[in-house]
């Protein structure tokens, strides 16, 4: 019998996001995240039940004196392999790299942005070396860049909801989960965004699965093909922000398996899409609900058959990835009511 731990080690190795405890160098991380309701029309408003994940990314900082002061920056994936290297000078944070790669073009971009909001930023004669460890596979989509702007921020003593909306905009719902210890309500509201940690912690989770679809969404095409789709019924917002309340205080499978099944119509017949049960796995016994982007990363699946019969009939269709509900999700110690409608900070 596998335990949770071991279980998700198949797919990320034993390396992963952890921190050395044993150096002196800042630690940072934040969590990953999947969306459980209020996909697309959070950024208009509705209440979304978020889910921080238990994997996320750590960002260690080494200084050293120097007279020629330079930011070097390595990313290894949860396999331990170095994905991304770069170098920047101090003053406007150019890439000193012979080729400029676009995942460079876009970390110069969120330092720039670091150093409008804390002018203090980066201006010490010292060498910076910057090692970020991700957790879960890069094409997972569970927040690489997320977590990343959520520890840059932490770095530079700054506003992580700041950097993001000034850089690659969205909800901000993923920067929410990055430092929350469990499922959160959020919202975005003209004022700025509201959270609050919630006790979502489903009685018949071992009923619940994510199923990866091998396809990554761009969240930022997604994002554009919502907009363009404005105006949204006020009603659409919230019949969704019900479905958000509701989720989090069911108790059965039957009703949460009604809930999602509602909101995935919802969303399909509002922006003309087609649910992922319907496109995918139309033969399948159990509900399957789209997370963030529709289309690609994960679904969540329910099913009241065994685990083995529910992996074999996802392998069945090409999708290796079943991973059971707790191995993934950070479970919250609150009940239902607890913490509901108190805003965390």
């Amino acid at each position: 019998m596998y335990t949770h731990s071991e279980r998700l080690s198949k797919y990320i190795g034993s390396g992963g996001a952890m921190l050395d405890p044993h150096t002196t160098d800042q630690k940072f991380f934040g969590h990953g995240k999947l969306l459980l309701s209020g996909e697309y029309f959070v950024m208009d408003g509705a209440s979304a039940l978020a889910l921080p994940t238990k994997v996320g990314q750590s960002l260690q900082v080494r200084y050293s004196p120097s007279f020629d002061p330079k930011l070097t920056w390595k990313s290894y994936d949860c396999h331990g392999n170095l994905w991304f290297e770069a170098s920047f000078e101090f003053w406007r944070f150019q890439c000193t790299n012979d080729t400029v790669t676009p995942e460079a073009q876009v970390l110069q971009q969120l330092l720039i942005q670091a150093r409008k909001q804390n002018a203090h930023f980066l201006r010490d004669e010292v060498d910076v070396e910057v090692i970020t460890h991700l957790g879960f596979p890069r094409d997972w989509g569970l927040g690489s860049s997320s977590t990343l702007i959520y520890n840059l921020a932490q770095w530079a003593y700054i506003s992580p909801f700041e950097l993001l909306f000034n850089t690659q905009g969205g909800s901000g719902y993923d920067i929410a989960c990055a430092q929350s210890q469990g499922p959160i309500m959020y919202q975005k509201k003209s004022s700025g965004p509201e959270w609050s940690q919630v006790g979502f912690n489903p009685s018949f989770k071992e009923n619940l699965y994510f199923v990866h679809l091998n396809k990554k969404q761009n969240s930022r095409t997604a994002i554009e093909y919502y907009k363009a789709q404005r105006p949204h019924s006020p009603e659409v917002i919230s019949n969704i922000s019900r479905i958000t309340d509701d989720l989090v205080r069911c108790s059965g499978l039957e009703e949460f398996e009604f809930l999602i099944n509602a909101h995935e119509d919802i969303v399909a017949s509002s922006l003309k899409l087609t649910t992922a049960k319907k496109n995918l796995f139309d033969d399948y016994w159990g509900s399957v609900k789209s997370l963030g982007a529709w289309g690609g990363d994960f679904a969540l699946v329910s099913s009241t058959r065994s685990q083995v019969e529910t992996e074999e009939y996802f392998t069945s269709k090409g999708h290796d990835v079943i991973l059971p509900y707790e191995d993934l999700i950070l479970s919250s110690p609150l009940n239902s009511e607890e913490f509901h409608g108190k805003t965390l900070h």
